[in-house]
């Protein structure tokens, strides 16, 4: 058994899509979530500058002592997950792969289609990772930059969220997708109006349910399960405007957020890395 927390961050507020799945599948672990909030969006920014930021708040996320991390972020993941996972000791794992894994599983006609930002898309990710599982899939992919800014705002549904997903969906629809990933946990707060434009013949793939089933089975594994009795409360950061994380982000937790605490970057680490090997 380890009681330590889990600790969970992305750019923004997407991520607590994945921390609410976390709280639902594992309802005894205490998280500590990050949202680098004053630096969103990440799509648009260079690998290497990504690089930076993960190792930033990973070092950050350690004086916490946490046991286990998950960059719940697809940008973050694609440009710096396999450098984290070498740099560091402690597990940590992406939300790619599992959504990956996801969308071969429920293709039924093994061409899928990945939305996302710029930066995820432009990795191949998602792609290289399904070709690993199937290499008969038939990847399309897709940059569509305004759809996280969309939900940023809370503007999830209307008339011109509903016309930029249609404009965005319309090539990958022709292409004759019956999967969909959607390759960035903004999205999950439009999968509602995504679903309506994608049609019934199209699954919907969310990479934060299958992220925390993964982060599930590899405590299952380790038995690092943390005992039972009264969760501790989540704990939540933000590197940017601590009210409008709590009043926006309650809406992707699924639940009122009490308290945000401010955390000013670029953050000095105060613990060593600690590299493998």
């Amino acid at each position: 058994m380890d009681s330590r927390p889990i600790g969970i961050f992305d750019s923004g507020l997407g991520g607590l899509t994945v921390v609410s799945e976390i709280m639902r599948q594992l309802p005894h672990e205490q998280t500590l979530y990050f949202g680098d909030t004053a630096r969103f969006p990440y799509g648009p920014r260079s690998a290497e500058e990504l690089r930076g930021f993960v190792f930033e708040i990973i070092d950050f996320l350690l004086i916490y002592d946490v046991k286990f991390i998950v960059i719940a972020c697809n940008s973050a993941s694609a440009a710096a997950l396999e450098a984290a996972q070498q740099f560091y000791s402690i597990p940590i794992i992406g939300v790619i792969e599992p959504g990956a894994r996801a969308a071969v599983q429920a293709t039924r006609n093994r061409r899928v289609g990945v939305i996302g930002t710029q930066a995820t898309i432009s990795s191949g990710s998602y792609i290289t990772s399904m070709k690993t599982i199937d290499a008969g899939v038939k990847a399309y992919s897709l940059a569509c930059p305004e759809l996280a800014d969309f939900v940023e705002r809370d503007e999830i549904t209307g008339e011109r969220v509903e016309g930029a997903i249609k404009w965005y969906l319309d090539p990958l629809v022709r292409d004759g997708i019956d999967s969909l990933i959607l390759g960035c946990t903004h999205y999950p707060l439009l999968s509602e109006t995504i679903a309506k434009v994608a049609g019934d013949d199209i699954t919907l793939i969310s990479s934060a349910e299958e992220t925390a089933r993964e982060l599930k089975e590899f405590l299952q594994r380790k038995d690092s399960f943390r005992e039972g009795g009264v969760r501790p409360e989540p704990r939540f950061f933000s590197s940017g405007d601590e009210g409008v994380f709590g009043r926006l982000g309650a809406r992707f937790l699924g639940q009122e957020i009490a308290r945000v605490e401010r955390v000013h970057l670029p953050f000095k680490a105060k613990v060593n890395r600690v590299e493998k090997g």
